[in-house]
């Protein structure tokens, strides 16, 4: 089984940039789109050009913002979407499908904003995360999938030093909330096969980030424990253009 995890920014700019061309080549069992900043019929009818998919959609409240979508060539058991806290289930960041082996949770983490001035609700997003994950787990194994907006550890950015507790992404505070994903059991499928790799699934449109390669690892494959036999591949994409997230790839057998 392949499922592929992209933060599109923005799903009606990237349909214009070769992204048919792109899933048709990649051909998914699974997709997990973040960011679409479209609503719900906005974002059926920008992906009805893709065929043999159930569509399943989370659309933000406000219009052009946020909003995750899964497609799947299997038909999941249930779908839900949100964490069911008032406060969080407004932006369309969560969707989750039951298979009979697993849950799937595709999830567009906020950012925690210029000048920092969304770290005391991320942190807070961080613990209800958790929380939500694990009454999951205690029903069946995990794959957590999506952009995270947090590069969890020095090898996971170019300019570790310069960024630390200052920039949106690689403060303690969001280190230590993927921190707490990790204590709790669940493996970064990447770090986990490719413990000194160096590589990023996003670089900023400035200062011709993805030329020099001055990126950023932010997207990630979280499994359960308890699936970690099942684990083929992890891969990050970056040779596929479209947005300023590459997509990433996991490969189970299931």
């Amino acid at each position: 089984m392949t499922i592929i995890s992209w933060n599109v920014n923005g799903l009606r700019a990237i349909i214009k940039k070769d992204f048919f061309k792109t899933i048709k080549q990649l051909n998914p069992d699974i997709l997990c789109i973040q960011e679409t900043k479209a609503q719900d019929l906005e974002v059926a009818k920008a992906l009805s050009a893709l065929k043999g998919y159930d569509v399943f959609i989370n659309s933000a409240d406000k219009k052009g913002y946020s909003g995750t979508v899964i497609l799947s060539k299997i038909k999941p058991i249930s779908v839900s979407n949100d964490m069911g806290i008032s406060e969080h289930d407004f932006e369309g960041r969560i969707i989750c499908a039951e298979y009979e082996a697993f849950f799937l949770i595709n999830v567009y983490v906020p950012n925690s904003g210029q000048g920092l001035k969304r770290l005391d609700y991320r942190q807070q997003w961080d613990n209800d995360f958790l929380s939500y994950l694990k009454k999951l787990e205690k029903q069946k194994p995990l794959i957590v999938c999506g952009d995270f907006n947090v590069a969890h550890q020095p090898i996971d950015l170019k300019n570790d030093k310069t960024n630390y507790n200052k920039t949106a992404g690689y403060t303690q505070v969001e280190i230590d909330g993927m921190d707490n994903l990790i204590k709790v059991g669940l493996l970064d499928s990447f770090r986990n096969l490719h413990p000194n790799k160096i590589a990023y699934s996003y670089w900023s449109y400035r200062f011709k980030a993805r030329e020099r390669n001055t990126g950023w690892r932010i997207d990630y494959f979280l499994i359960s424990k308890g699936i970690k036999d099942k684990l083929v591949q992890s891969d990050i994409l970056s040779q596929f253009y479209g947005a300023d997230h590459c997509p990433i790839q996991l490969d189970v057998k299931l």
